[in-house]
């Protein structure tokens, strides 16, 4: 049950993370700053829920990339909850390119590229909501 006022999102530990064995450090970036996990899973995903869940950048020239890297590997998808958790997330994460990413983020401290950059966030409440109820649909 969410309380009134909350907001749910998702992150999810890229294989790079995941393989650098860096899972724990980044959840706990979200919870010493107030978000709470509601719900996690380990997963390897097949081709097709990779692009089903990266769909809406089907066309774009990154989405063959992107659905090959997300299927290299284990990935840890991870639903948050807190006041203004889209933002909050989107801001401890950092910019998507880890080199201009600002000191102190996830992405600064643990990307490697662009793709490469450890973790994924939903982008808006909008978003979120679909992206939490792709992986935990008993969330939404």
């Amino acid at each position: 049950m969410r309380c009134r006022g909350l907001e749910r999102t998702l992150i999810i530990v890229k294989p790079d993370a995941v393989g650098r064995r860096l899972t724990g450090r980044i959840l706990s970036l979200f919870e010493e700053n107030d978000l709470r996990i509601v719900g996690v899973k380990m997963v390897r995903l097949s081709e097709e829920q990779a692009g089903e869940f990266y769909a809406v950048h089907k066309d774009k020239e990154f989405y063959d990339n992107l659905v090959s890297y997300m299927t290299s590997g284990e990935c840890v998808p991870v639903a948050l909850e807190g006041a203004s958790a889209v933002a909050r997330v989107r801001s401890l994460c950092g910019d998507t390119d880890p080199s201009k990413a600002e000191k102190g983020t996830v992405r600064a401290s643990y990307g490697l590229s662009i793709t490469m950059n450890s973790i994924h966030a939903s982008d808006s409440p909008d978003t979120a909501r679909r992206e939490v109820g792709f992986f935990f649909p008993d969330l939404v």
